[in-house]
């Protein structure tokens, strides 16, 4: 009886978690059964999740240009270089200047933290056409460094802040005792701290590597040429005089979201515990 009581109290809080989780699915439910049937079967009069027909043609077609110009393989590659550029050299400024933040005093380090974190109050949209601007005169325009140098500025102040979060969460007293032995600052920090905080790097790494492989609007703004798009661009490309791909489309949402999911599942406990043990605090 008393497992039954606990399984009726516990029966609404499951339900209203899956139906929220139901719910959250139900789009890429719809966006997996129509990457998997002919254009023609979206415009039924009955819509359906289940595919009628099946056919793996929109995938197929991914692998060879269009007509339209789309070519997932090159913008696909593009946003590997992008994404992954972006996130080592996130993660090179950012961890030693959180450290630096975390165990050093120096003048301007309070203003400097909150000037960080005044950066991320304003909207991305308002850093446009400075970046614009700036891109031009140095003739990175239509460049993965455009592009990288964008996504450093939006991603590093958030990135400093959660590491310095998790190197707070260190006990300073083990590069006390390291330095004691004999190791100086820089042994200290590669050899005690860096990987003590190696859930925080992972976590920073996801946000990274999220933020840049899905950034549409900076990358519009800062890419012409069609051999230079990202995904989020060529989604862009299947829609055509007013007629969308919804097949081609949608294929290509799913092939885009696979790295990320992947990522993140198999970093998702590192990501947790940084957040827990670190960012929480501020």
């Amino acid at each position: 009886m008393r497992a039954a009581r606990e399984a009726l109290r516990r029966t609404p809080r499951s339900a209203v978690l899956l139906g929220l989780v139901a719910f959250s699915l139900l789009p890429f439910a719809w966006m997996l059964t129509a990457s998997l049937e002919p254009p023609q079967a979206l415009y039924t009069a009955a819509p359906h999740l289940v595919p009628r027909p099946v056919t793996l043609a929109n995938y197929a077609s991914l692998l060879s240009p269009r007509e339209q110009g789309v070519y997932f393989p090159r913008y696909f590659l593009n946003s590997v270089v992008v994404a992954f550029s972006t996130v080592a050299l996130a993660l090179l400024v950012a961890t030693p200047a959180a450290y630096a933040f975390s165990r050093f005093t120096f003048r301007g380090k309070g203003m400097l933290m909150y000037g960080f974190l005044a950066q991320n109050l304003f909207p991305g949209v308002n850093f446009l056409v400075p970046l614009f601007i700036l891109m031009t005169v140095l003739g990175l325009r239509d460049t993965y460094g455009a592009l990288i140098i964008g996504y450093l500025t939006f991603s590093l102040p958030l990135n400093i802040w959660l590491l310095r979060g998790f190197f707070d969460g260190i006990p300073p007293e083990m590069e006390v005792a390291a330095r004691l032995d004999g190791a100086g600052v820089v042994r200290a920090f590669v050899e005690v701290a860096l990987p003590a905080a190696v859930p925080g790097l992972v976590a920073t790494a996801i946000y990274t590597f999220i933020l840049a492989w899905d950034e549409y609007l900076y990358a519009l703004t800062m890419i012409s040429s069609a051999d230079m798009r990202t995904l989020p661009l060529g989604l862009f490309a299947y829609f055509s005089e007013g007629v969308p791909d919804w097949g081609g489309l949608t294929a290509t949402a799913i092939g885009m979201s696979i790295p990320v999911v992947i990522v993140f599942l198999v970093l998702q406990r590192y990501f947790v515990s940084a957040l827990t043990k670190g960012a929480l605090k501020y």
